[in-house]
């Protein structure tokens, strides 16, 4: 099948299905993503890494696309718990600095995840120098991309090129979890507005965290979501939070029970794969 961007076609299957693949390699080495880039979307692109952060800036003569990486082993997702569970609700703030001046134009009370602010923040200055000095070349629309942790990244960085008056053409994730509450995430919906699609199976666990009560959260979710429904499988993560909120002291997650729901995400994580994901796009 042919892969191919359509511009004024906004949350487009194919659209989904192009960055989906450019998501994807994004998990690949530098040399190894180059040349898939190049074979498989007809991109040039390049590796920007700052510690455990890393993006891809690829483009052609029509577009720029930016594919942020999601953990650096898309099968073993370990490293997000304590970002998306045992420490959620005290990751919950207003960053500091010149990322925080920018994020807080989101609204008074906005409040975001302090782990992919720092994520984001980490790599920000290099994706965005790339990308500003390929539009002085040539303007061209910009489509932002990511599974996962990367999908997260993918959000913000949305945000600050557009502070940056960089218009933002179209946003696509895959699995991404939260990023902030709800006046953040009401200002992000009003700024990329018929721009912006979240694509999650139905049986990944991921997008439905961070998390750290069964009664009370904080994070919500950006509009728009697609849902792409697997057949056949067990949700494991809904599952397991329906049977362990019965057990829940005040309906806070224990130490325990967040062992015992990390586990159950670990158990679908072939729902958050990538390659789980370009099956159901098609």
């Amino acid at each position: 099948m042919s892969l191919t961007l359509h511009e004024d076609a906004f949350g487009d299957p194919a659209n989904a299905r192009f960055l989906a693949v450019a998501a994807d390699i994004a998990y690949f080495s530098a040399g190894e993503g180059k040349q898939k880039y190049r074979d498989e979307l007809g991109l040039e692109a390049e590796l920007i890494s700052v510690g455990n952060t890393q993006a891809w800036v690829g483009l052609n003569d029509s577009h720029i696309i930016v594919a942020f990486r999601g953990t650096e082993a898309p099968t073993r997702i370990e490293g997000l718990k304590d970002w998306l569970l045992t420490n959620a609700m005290n990751l919950l703030i207003v960053p500091q600095g010149r990322l925080g001046t920018d994020l807080a134009a989101a609204g008074v009370g906005a409040r975001f995840h302090q782990g992919f602010a720092d994520a984001i923040g980490a790599i920000w200055e290099p994706v965005s120098a790339s990308v500003e000095a390929e539009m002085k070349k040539a303007e061209r629309p910009l489509w932002i991309t990511g599974h996962s942790l990367g999908g997260a990244l993918a959000l913000f960085a949305a945000w600050l090129f557009t502070r940056k008056m960089i218009n933002v053409h179209q946003i696509y994730t895959f699995g991404a979890p939260m990023i902030g509450n709800q006046t953040a995430i009401d200002a992000f919906n009003r700024e990329f507005q018929g721009k912006l699609f979240r694509y999650v199976n139905s049986h990944d666990p991921v997008p439905k965290l961070p998390m750290y009560s069964f009664v009370a959260n904080e994070f919500v979710h950006c509009n728009e979501e697609r849902m792409l429904v697997s057949a056949g499988a067990e949700n494991t993560a809904e599952s397991a939070i329906q049977s362990m909120a019965q057990g829940a002291v005040d309906k806070i997650l224990s130490a325990m029970l967040i062992d015992n729901l990390w586990n159950s995400v670990q158990g679908g994580i072939t729902a958050h794969g990538m390659d789980n994901y370009r099956t159901l796009l098609g």
